[in-house]
């Protein structure tokens, strides 16, 4: 947790919001490959990609 607390503190710090969109959707299709992976969801995610 101390890593997204440094990320938010660069960003609001250096003005840096358009990072903000980018680490959100990297967070949200690292999720997906990790729920995809082991469930009886991934075929469903797979026809996504």
């Amino acid at each position: 947790m101390d890593f997204l607390k440094d990320l938010f503190a660069f960003m609001s710090e250096r003005k840096k919001w358009w990072l903000a969109p980018m680490i959100i959707l990297l967070l949200l299709i690292g999720v997906i490959i990790v729920i995809g992976g082991g469930s009886a969801v991934a075929p469903f995610i797979y026809t996504l990609f």
